[in-house]
């Protein structure tokens, strides 16, 4: 037994990265030239050295052979929010009719997939077909296997033929130099002196998700089409007792976490947590923390490992933020950190006073940015599917505030007298560079009704929608906390160009942003209509629908903000803005006519035959006394067949007029009708899977 379990052991150490052309793979096929080159790149940012591009292809492309590659792809992440990829051959014929696999550099670090027919919020014309894919080195290459063969898949920026950004992940890289260029300027006030490296975000993205047998998922048109249940009532038993969560793990659930474990660990994916969710059905897998880009790549390939694994299993898995009903929707919470180019983590407490003083300017520096920018942090992660998450009892409200637990929070009221003595339920503060507090470590508890809440050595950002790309809310969180650290450094930098030495200067800067921003902090319960009352007197944005909240995106301060940083340029920004207003818009009438079709072809025709049934069985025993009860039900029936008949209109109309707030309230009205239907025709005639069985399988 031991010896088996070593062995497994053995394998997967062995096998973990294996379809990865990693740092520790390019010391095998590099020479150290191109190898110290390209470590570079991916270090410091710089931009790759032309002369190794052709070493590094052909390195690649023997790499990927071996695997089995026979083609290649420049994986990109357009605005639609998923993953893209057009395939070429290695293949290229001799003079003597044959083939040789050849892979250049400049096929490496440029390709040309044109790929016109992606949104791009008026930046080209669908004739212009002209967009380009540039290599991102700072995240490997990687192989996709299929039954037949694999293909390598290079990480690349996505541009049109105007060098406008047409993607996700150009804004993200650009967002992280923002934020590296803070960083360093910080560290520069602070005597702090950099590695071989800059400074960096980093990332470790939890994903819930449901998984459920592929025969229900199949016989709702509901799920395939949009990726949520239209219809359904809710069983007796859901997720009210909460002995799902945490709870042991079904045999077949644990079969398919133990392969997409193992899928993940060969594409260096370093999945560390699997756990039963909240509901019936619901899971959740959590990574050990990366940079940012790299972790953000790596989720959206856990997303789609998530679901080939499941289809092995018979499952499918449904990513969407709210798939089922009236129990949990599903977040990605969003653990955000910064890595200084000291190579140490700027948000945890530090064991002396001048890593500490590092360490609140940064909380002061987040305070300010989100409080600031709130609306546009709300934005980024506005979508249909999450709307109907945010504010519910098991997400965050789409108010934006930050839990910094007690502790924390007495500090920062000192910091606000102006006078720091001590530290709430710990030791005495020493004071030397600074006035700012000695901190112990795990000086919070936990808010997990908290969009923002500090835990000890990150933020956790759980606003995030499950089905979403974790780079628009870290683009948005980067640049603003960018601004706000440059802010504070300029300050401080003049308070010190009057004569002050650091330690006063911080503490006049500091004691400012606390004043003005401290609103933003709240450490109570973010679900009760308490704090939305008090968040109205505080003045804080409460943006509960994507229009409201993209709508924020137009206005000439996010303009200003994302140009100043070089991040989004104005025309860049407000393609997004139409982008993802036209999304929002196509979700919700695409869910209203799914709506109307099942109602019209699949619920009404079975409702109308259970009717006839009823009918002729009353009529049949009419001599036999009165029938009150049984025709009380016919009648009932008879009501919500006719309510489903008019919502069904009601909604066709609302669908001819594009009137979208009008088709979300038909929605509501006609799946109330419908679901009580589900609660009156026998089970064996409802022609749609129930909720107790797609939850419980």
């Amino acid at each position: 037994m031991e010896r088996g379990f070593q062995e497994n052991m053995k394998t997967i150490a062995d096998t973990y990265g294996e379809n990865v052309f990693n740092l520790k793979t390019m010391k095998n096929y590099l020479s150290e030239k191109a190898y110290k080159s390209l470590l570079k790149t991916t270090r410091l940012g710089d931009t790759i050295d032309p002369s190794i591009a052709d070493e590094v292809a052909d390195a690649m492309k023997n790499w990927a052979v071996s695997k089995g590659a026979t083609h290649f792809t420049h994986w990109f992440q357009p605005l639609t929010g998923t993953t893209a990829e057009k395939h070429d051959s290695f293949i290229s014929p001799d003079d003597e009719g044959g083939v040789i696999f050849k892979f250049s550099g400049a096929e490496l670090i440029k390709g040309e997939p044109d790929a016109s027919s992606f949104p791009s919020g008026g930046l080209r014309a669908t004739f212009e077909a002209r967009g380009y894919t540039a290599w991102d080195p700072t995240s490997p290459a990687f192989i996709k296997e299929s039954d037949n063969g694999a293909t390598l898949c290079i990480p690349t920026a996505f541009y049109s033929y105007t060098g406008e950004a047409l993607d996700k992940k150009t804004p993200l890289l650009r967002s992280i130099s923002a934020l590296s260029l803070q960083l360093d300027k910080l560290a520069k006030l602070f005597g702090i002196k950099a590695k071989d490296r800059r400074g960096y975000a980093t990332l470790g993205a939890e994903q819930e998700y449901f998984l459920i047998d592929k025969r229900y998922y199949d016989a709702r048109l509901d799920l395939v089409q949009t990726g949520r249940t239209l219809f359904g009532k809710a069983p007796a038993k859901h997720q009210q007792m909460e002995d799902h969560y945490f709870g042991a793990i079904k045999l077949r659930i644990m079969n398919f976490m133990e392969d997409l474990d193992r899928e993940l660990w060969r594409l260096g994916i370093p999945a560390k947590t699997r756990h039963n969710e909240v509901c019936p059905a619901q899971f959740e897998i959590a990574p050990v923390f990366e940079e940012l880009n790299l972790a953000v790549d790596h989720n959206m390939i856990t997303m789609e490992t998530i679901k080939s694994v499941a289809e092995k299993h018979g499952l499918v898995a449904l990513l969407h933020e709210k798939p089922f009903a009236g129990v949990n929707g599903s977040g990605k919470h969003n653990n955000w950190a910064i890595c200084g180019p000291d190579g140490k983590n700027w948000l945890t407490p530090g064991d002396n006073p001048h890593e500490n003083a590092k360490f609140l300017t940064i909380i002061c520096a987040l305070m300010q940015a989100v409080d600031t920018h709130a609306e546009f942090l709300r934005a980024s992660v506005a979508s249909a599917g999450n709307d109907h998450r945010l504010g519910a009892n098991e997400a965050p409200p789409a108010i934006l505030s930050i839990f910094l637990g007690e502790q924390l929070f007495d500090i920062i009221t000192q910091i606000e007298q102006g006078k720091v003595h001590s530290s709430k339920k710990y030791q005495t503060l020493e004071l030397g560079v600074t006035s700012l507090p000695q901190l112990p470590r795990d000086v919070t508890d936990r808010n997990r009704t908290s969009p923002f809440a500090f835990t000890g050595n990150k933020f956790e950002f759980r606003a995030v929608g499950s089905n979403q790309s974790c780079a628009g809310a870290n683009i948005v969180l980067n640049t603003i906390v960018a601004e706000a650290m440059d802010d504070i450094c300029s300050k401080i930098e003049k308070e010190m160009a009057k004569g002050k030495k650091l330690n006063d200067a911080l503490s006049v800067v500091l004691q400012g942003v606390v004043k003005k921003h401290k609103r933003i902090l709240f450490d109570g319960d973010g679900y009760s209509d308490k704090w939305h009352k008090e968040a109205e007197k505080r003045g804080l944005p409460n943006l509960k629908t994507t229009p409201e909240a993209v709508n924020t995106m137009d206005r000439s301060d996010a303009v200003k903000l994302f140009a100043k940083h070089k991040v989004l340029s104005e025309a860049e920004l407000k393609s997004r803005n139409e982008i993802y207003r036209h999304q929002y818009q196509s979700t919700v009438l695409i869910e209203a006519k799914v709506s109307v079709n099942m109602a019209k072809t699949m619920i009404v025709p079975v409702a109308i035959e259970y009717q006839g049934i009823l009918a002729e069985s009353i009529n049949a025993v009419k001599g036999m006394g009165t029938q009150t009860s049984a025709k009380g039900l016919l009648r009932e029936l008879m009501d919500e067949i006719e309510k489903t008949l008019k919502g069904i209109k009601n909604l066709e109309k609302a669908i001819d007029a594009e009137n979208v707030e009008k088709m979300l309230i038909g929605q509501i009205k006609l799946r109330e009708a419908v679901d009580t239907l589900e609660g009156i025709v026998p089970a064996d005639m409802w022609p749609l899977p129930s909720y107790a069985e797609m939850l419980f399988q």
